[in-house]
């Protein structure tokens, strides 16, 4: 049986005067709660809807649900182990257990997962302003349904515009405290799109526009749905890394292992909305739910009311996503600032480095957004390494490492 998650794993250990001073500012219960479920309901959101086309109800809700646990227990692994010892991040506490390699291991695979969320997220922004073309069918962006099409609006400019003014002033705070308002709101938009969509498929449903979903895969074209199983179970593991997340915002805290607290509520509200997101929005659209669900909502509706709320729910979930951004920003920055300059002072003390860092890592998530079409592969290729390797395999390596010392 595994251990409950309040149990001590390893002896408790006051946090050092230098990660919790007493002059510093220390970051608030909700802020915690509202950074870790911001990191958490992400771009990965999008993609749930069609897990469940691939997987069925049964098998996708059941995951969730597992998926969800998993991360939670390991999260407060992670956690403990980290306040057992001296050092105040993923990488300290690799390095503690499995010396410089499992440091550098930790920030390379940390640093592919939130480089490519990043990208992810970018991709998804540049979907639902300038629009996409998958398999012959082109779907349209906000800007060109409302004001056709012209240079200014294409996927680089409006992409661009997006970067310069609102994602460039947000990746310069220096402390994910200060992000806590943002992340809020964030949340909230997240909350909104669920809602909205919810209400469209309970409306379809009135109206009978809906088909009876699929509670299990279906295995009946010679295999291939079987081996597409293993390419929807990875997106569901994508959604739920927010382990990098966890030492920012935990010693930001006055008690660290309050993050734990946090991580619990975060977890259970996030599951939550993957879980409704992902039934209704596959009730809503049945076999045609795309890669990136959002892509789902240009559809042209019989109402003026209909065609209102297809594009609150893509102008709320994309404003989401640019809120989410600085936090994966803030993370995959201080990861390769450990990497690269491991000896050096604090990062937020140092402009040059801080400066040097911040504008190559948003100029090359710019071209990687503009250069990759389509999010499905990035989440499979993310799932099935990268993440897994983050929210299980080296928290349960950091406990092992533990436990043969013990013997």
């Amino acid at each position: 049986m595994s251990p409950a998650i309040k149990a001590p794993l390893l002896p408790k250990k006051e946090p050092s005067s230098s990660s919790s001073s007493s002059s510093e500012n220390h970051g608030s219960f909700a802020g915690a709660v509202f950074n870790i479920s911001t990191s958490i309901v992400g771009a990965g959101i999008m993609s749930i809807p069609a897990a469940f086309k691939v997987l069925g109800v049964v098998p996708s809700l059941s995951i969730i649900m597992i998926i969800a646990w998993l991360s939670n227990v390991s999260a407060g692994f992670l956690m403990k182990s980290t306040l057992a010892g001296e050092s105040t991040t993923y990488a300290g506490v690799m390095k503690d257990s499995f010396g410089k390699p499992g440091a550098v291991a930790v920030t390379i695979v940390t640093m592919v997962v939130t480089f490519g969320s990043m990208i992810i997220f970018s991709i998804i922004i540049g979907d639902v302003l300038s629009g996409n073309e998958k398999d012959g069918i082109v779907h349209l962006g906000l800007l060109q349904e409302w004001f056709g099409f012209h240079w200014w609006n294409t996927r680089f400019f409006g992409l661009f515009f997006i970067f310069v003014f609102l994602l460039l002033p947000l990746v310069l705070c220096r402390r994910i405290e200060r992000l806590a308002f943002s992340s809020a709101v964030s949340f909230l938009l997240a909350l909104l799109f669920v809602v909205i969509s919810s209400v469209l498929a309970i409306i379809a449903i009135i109206q009978g526009k809906t088909k009876t979903p699929r509670l299990f895969p279906e295995l009946n074209d010679g295999g291939l749905s079987f081996f597409s199983l293993f390419t929807a179970s990875p997106v569901i593991v994508t959604a739920f890394t927010f382990h990098f997340s966890v030492h920012p915002v935990g010693f930001e805290l006055k008690d660290p292992l309050d993050v734990l607290s946090a991580t619990r509520i975060s977890v259970i509200l996030c599951a939550t909305i993957y879980s409704a997101t992902g039934l209704f929005c596959y009730l809503l659209f049945g076999d045609s739910t795309m890669s990136d669900v959002l892509m789902n909502f240009d559809q042209t509706t019989n109402s003026s009311i209909g065609s209102l709320l297809n594009d609150i729910v893509r102008v709320s979930y994309a404003i989401h996503l640019m809120l989410v951004f600085p936090l994966l920003n803030f993370s995959l920055r201080a990861n390769l600032d450990e990497l690269l300059f491991p000896m050096k002072l604090s990062l937020v003390e140092d402009n040059k480095r801080f400066f040097g860092l911040t504008f190559p890592l948003l100029i090359s998530c710019f071209l990687g957004a503009i250069a990759i079409p389509d999010i499905w592969y990035f989440f499979q290729f993310l799932g099935s390494t990268s993440t897994v390797s983050i929210a299980f395999i080296f928290p349960a390596a950091i406990v092992l490492r533990y436990v043969t010392s013990l013997d």
